[in-house]
């Protein structure tokens, strides 16, 4: 079969236009060569081959369509999601299922968590078989966001959290090595897995990791892949400025925090064991040292109706205590395991209808502002774990389907469009957190598409600097370093930090800080910004 798709490769490099070509070709030589089919899995294998021996020449409309589930790198970067390990919960949720040997709140047949569980938990193996199965699905993971999930980051224990990330980020710089030595032969994931060792111990002491993580921190702003944004996940009310501060240490960058409902009843109800008033205090928190604030909602949670989800929807971005960055839908829905299970089962809850459910979601995406992104519409909880509520796993697909418009972040992604010459700089102001935030985009002139952009936050309660980025981000198919560009590299990047930077000092603001990700912190620094303790900061004006 190698000759046979070798053959295709140079038959295709002379004149590829589109998927039609492909499917042509593949045809004529499986004629040829008495094939059943050729997998793409296998074409592109031998592209790569090819390409590293200099035989054949980069077609780009190849690489997009041989690309598996384009979609995970298109947003710029490569989301690696890893678990940490079951831990005692702090939370008695009634909502939460709990299953033995998982954490709470997740479900042994959810894909990241199968994944974990085929690693034992294990941050080094995780990360190094994640990297790989990107690689073989097309995609160049050398732009890393780490995110954390397993329940309460902060409720973990401190030497636990270091040995984990640690080893984490030693994965990423690790992995130019392991793909051409553990990873080249050819085997299986349980092979693989028995082959991968996490290098630092958990038996190390709490100071001999710390060192560690600055020594793999600074290892990794020069790696090949980088770990450019890490993501944790928390509740609440277990954030304080000592664990906001230790975050930052990890390299973290974005905080999801569980929300649910802005409403002191439901959560009370629902046992959530904190109220409103937790949330804005962490939302504030964080934002004052930099972290993009992402918040997980569950509607139809017991004691909410349609009416009220819609209404707690609207305060979100009406009032500026909240103003989430990001936002993750999770319907709720009722599992084995949970306390709502047994109230479902008592007839004393009773789920919205997939109708309601999704007039309610059409409703919600119609109010979200320019400024934000949902992330997800739906849990990714296999249909048959779910007793009652939404079993629709391709909720935003239907969404699309029907129409429904949203001018959200994801939805306006430059996604793989090259980008206008005559794009347009526009700037959205509003009060967020007891600050200022200035959301600045780059757009086509009909708004529809959004090539990148930069959160600027003014705040004068901030303890690391009155301007803030708080993040910048260029869309596009994920470029790596000294790559062929299509958006991302073009420029933009440093046009919006410009923005940024004249807008900070109208404001009279003499520093700028940027709560960089490790990964990129060569960029800033680049642009006259030096590392200051865990930020990036610049002197602004003469």
């Amino acid at each position: 079969m190698g000759e046979a798709i070798k053959e295709l490769l140079i038959n295709l490099a002379s004149g590829f236009k589109d998927r039609d070509d492909l499917e042509a070709g593949k045809r004529a030589i499986c004629k040829k060569y008495s094939l059943a089919a050729i997998p793409n899995v296998d074409i592109l294998k031998e592209y790569r081959l090819l390409l590293s021996q200099e035989k054949i020449g980069k077609i780009h409309i190849l690489e997009s369509i041989l690309r598996k589930r384009a979609i995970r790198t298109l947003s710029g970067i490569a989301p690696v999601a890893v678990l940490t390990k079951p831990y005692p919960c702090p939370g008695e949720c009634a909502y939460c299922p709990h299953e033995q040997d998982v954490p709470t709140s997740y479900l042994s047949n959810e894909p990241a968590v199968m994944r974990a569980i085929r690693c034992d938990y294990d941050p080094y193996k995780q990360v190094a078989l994640r990297l790989k199965a990107l690689e073989n699905n097309g995609h160049e993971p050398t732009k890393i966001e780490l995110i954390v999930i397993g329940g309460t980051w902060s409720y973990l224990p401190t030497k636990y959290k270091y040995w984990y990330i640690v080893n984490c980020f030693r994965a990423s710089n690790d992995f130019a090595v392991l793909r051409k030595k553990v990873f080249k032969a050819e085997g299986s994931e349980e092979k693989y897995n028995n082959n991968l060792k996490p290098p630092y111990s958990k038996n190390l002491s709490l100071q001999t990791l710390k060192e560690a993580l600055i020594k793999e921190q600074k290892k990794n702003e020069k790696a090949t892949y980088n770990l450019i944004g890490v993501t944790l996940e928390t509740r609440p009310d277990y954030l304080d400025e000592a664990e906001v501060r230790e975050m930052r240490i990890l390299g973290a960058t974005r905080v999801e925090i569980g929300v649910q409902a802005i409403d002191d009843e439901i959560l009370k109800l629902n046992k959530r064991g904190h109220g409103v008033k937790e949330v804005v205090e962490a939302t504030r928190l964080l934002k004052e040292y930099g972290f993009k604030v992402t918040y997980h909602l569950m509607p139809a949670l017991p004691g909410a109706t349609p009416k009220k989800d819609l209404s707690m929807f609207k305060q979100l971005f009406n009032d500026e205590r909240f103003q989430p960055d990001q936002i993750k839908f999770y319907p709720t829905v009722v599992t084995a395991g949970s306390l709502l299970y047994r109230w479902f089962k008592a007839g004393k809850y009773k789920p919205y209808s997939d109708k309601v459910l999704q007039e309610l979601i059409v409703k919600c995406k119609a109010l979200v502002p320019p400024y934000v992104r949902i992330i997800r519409l739906i849990r990714d909880i296999p249909g048959e774990s779910i007793i009652a509520g939404n079993k629709i796993t391709n909720l935003r697909q239907i969404m699309k389907d029907r129409g429904v418009k949203c001018c959200c972040i994801r939805c306006r992604e430059a996604k793989e469009q090259v980008m206008e010459l005559d794009y347009e700089i526009r700037i959205i102001k509003y009060p967020a957190s007891q600050g200022i935030e200035y959301f600045i985009s780059a757009e086509s002139r009909d708004a529809k598409t959004l090539y990148g952009f930069c959160r600027l936050r003014i705040d004068n309660n901030s303890p690391i600097a009155p301007a803030m980025i708080r993040e910048l981000h260029v869309y596009g198919v994920l470029v790596s370093v000294g790559g062929d560009s299509k958006v991302q590299h073009s420029g933009l990047g440093k046009r919006l930090m410009m923005e940024a930077e004249s807008i900070a000092m109208d404001n009279d603001c003499q520093k700028m800080a940027v709560i960089s990700g490790v990964g990129v912190r060569g960029y800033y620094k680049k642009l006259g910004y030096k590392l200051q303790d865990t930020y990036i900061v610049k002197r602004l004006g003469k």
